[in-house]
């Protein structure tokens, strides 16, 4: 694709990205304590149907990390990784497809989310529209509301809504327990789709991975700094292992899917670019 450029251990790129994402950390965490502001709010990603959902999120998500473990590895493999593929590609190439990877993981993540949940949104939609036990019942026994006492507000809602529940089940007619169950579902609604939030540059770095084993297939990796594998090898179990992981529903709170997501917009750039190797944007 392109000739391998002079070799840096720490090409431009990859050092500004491990300090912006360091100094995202430190905001973070600065103003949360000092000023008792969540930067999670405003600059995590969030469902695409979320009030809270604002276009430039696809960016800033990559930046936020959810812990000092989850920073440092990602971290880590993006200078292990993408070092190699900077000094390879040249920075231009590189972030481009840097940023690429990491709005696919987004988007990736959500598309599958949609179809996880769309089923609940449509039938509390329906119930929304007409109103009736029936429909109420048929809510309540397909989901598992997501309360807590961490959310007080619609904690407290949930009691209400459950009394009214109790009542409709002996009088499926009652106007008030139907107008008590329309104003929760129609706050739960609102607070289920905001409750989902995606940070961390894992699906970047997904990328990445998929682009050094791409470009450098037979590359010895040590895992573990001991166990050798060629770099093709990793990957595609590596991505087997997430697949894996994504369809069995694994409960770890790690979005594998925008993993994923991040490996497959990797891909479908790099064959773009190989059928179309005279960009000069990137020279």
């Amino acid at each position: 694709m392109l000739s391998p450029r002079g070799f840096k251990v720490l090409p431009p790129v990859v050092k500004n990205l491990l300090i912006i994402n360091g100094l995202f950390f430190l905001a973070t965490i600065t103003f949360s304590q000092g000023l008792g502001i969540d930067l999670y709010d405003y600059l995590s990603l969030k469902y695409f149907g979320s009030d809270l959902f604002q276009p430039y999120q696809l960016i800033t998500y990559m930046f936020m990390h959810g812990s000092f473990g989850h920073l440092f590895f990602n971290m880590f493999a993006l200078w292990m990784f993408g070092s190699s593929i900077e000094n390879f590609w040249g920075p231009k190439r590189f972030l481009f497809f840097y940023l690429f990877a990491g709005i696919g993981a987004g988007l990736s993540h959500y598309a599958v989310y949609f179809f996880e949940i769309n089923p609940l949104i449509s039938s509390i939609d329906q119930f929304l529209l007409n109103p009736n036990a029936t429909d109420l019942q048929s809510i309540i026994a397909s989901h598992k509301f997501m309360v807590s006492q961490q959310y007080p507000d619609i904690y407290y809602a949930f009691f209400k809504f459950d009394d009214a529940v109790k009542t409709l089940n002996t009088n499926p007619n009652d106007v008030v327990s139907l107008q008590t169950s329309v104003n929760f579902l129609e706050t739960y609604r609102s607070f289920y789709l905001n409750l989902p939030s995606v940070v961390g540059a894992s699906g970047s770095v997904f990328g990445i991975l998929l682009a050094f084993g791409m470009m450098f297939p037979n590359m010895m990796i040590y895992l573990y700094f001991f166990i050798p594998i060629k770099a093709k090898w990793f990957v595609i179990a590596y991505g087997a292992l997430e697949l894996y992981l994504g369809v069995m529903g694994s409960s770890d709170g790690i979005a594998h899917f925008a993993h994923l997501g991040g490996m497959l917009f990797g891909f479908i750039l790099i064959m773009y670019w190989r059928k179309r190797p005279g960009n000069n944007f990137f020279n």
